[in-house]
């Protein structure tokens, strides 16, 4: 199963970017998809996550500015960011939590490579 990220690149602040990222393989189930970031030295955070059902959960920095959004059929996510600020400067993840191979008897947790998102000042 690999993830496959797309839609970074260089914004002003107060500019929007939309994030993809598409899962393929031998997926059974995907019960949770989110993205995260990472600066450079410092810990990796979540931005945003929903389950298969559609309940979304972001972080306060990000709460107002960015939604999350998946297409099931697709098993794709989305990342919708607007109001974008210079520290909203990161490489951005995407994850998938669930289940893989014949009768979805393996447990899924995959990244992608990511994708660098920069805002300028």
């Amino acid at each position: 199963v690999q993830l496959q990220a797309s839609g970074g690149g260089l914004v002003q602040a107060g500019g929007s970017l939309r994030l993809s990222c598409v899962a393929s393989g031998r997926i059974f189930t995907i019960d949770r998809m989110g993205w995260y970031r990472q600066v450079p030295g410092q810990q990796r955070e979540p931005v945003a996550t929903i389950t298969s059902r559609g309940s979304t959960n972001y972080p306060g920095s990000v709460k107002g500015r960015f939604t999350i959004s998946r297409d099931n059929a697709k098993n794709t996510v989305y990342l919708q960011m607007n109001s974008l600020k210079p520290e909203d400067t990161a490489v951005y993840y995407c994850n998938a939590e669930g289940t893989w191979g014949v009768a979805g008897i393996y447990n899924l947790d995959v990244w992608g490579k990511g994708t660098l998102v920069t805002v300028s000042s």
